[in-house]
């Protein structure tokens, strides 16, 4: 086994609440346990889906639409990646709060690729890519 690093985490105190809940519920002896196994499981889900050519998935986010050149930024992003966009659906969630879903379909890096562009940009809340192969229609028979 490889030798143990510290590190600290910073979060928002709800944020801590609700990953202390969870922790309780899965019964993880320690903080650091849950958190070694949701790192562990992003990165095994990344590496499943690394290289795959053909993937289909759903870009979800949620942004500030008052953030100054935000929503310019993000439609210049979307049409820069027309070839990977299906569709995109606009809910307003709140005064202040947006959320798009957006339908995305091609190779698993260039999706990975545009979802952290966007993810990054000032203003987005939270971005969640969730992303699962395409099967070849000769596997399906």
């Amino acid at each position: 086994m490889s030798k143990i690093v510290r590190f600290s985490v910073s979060l928002e105190r709800d944020l801590l609440k609700r990953f202390q809940r969870y922790c309780r519920e899965e019964r993880f002896a320690t903080r650091s346990e849950a958190i070694r196994q949701l790192i562990h499981d992003s990165l095994a889900r990344r590496a499943w889906i690394e290289d795959a050519e053909d993937v289909a998935g759903t870009l979800t986010l949620v942004y500030d639409h008052h953030r100054s050149q935000l929503r310019d930024q993000l439609m210049k992003l979307q049409h820069d990646h027309h070839n990977l966009i299906i569709s995109v659906v606009h809910a307003h969630l709140t005064h202040d709060l947006c959320l798009e879903v957006i339908l995305l379909r091609g190779p698993a890096r260039q999706l990975r690729e545009i979802a952290a562009r966007l993810r990054g940009l000032k203003g987005v809340h939270k971005g969640e890519l969730v992303i699962g192969t395409v099967p070849h229609e000769d596997s399906q028979k």
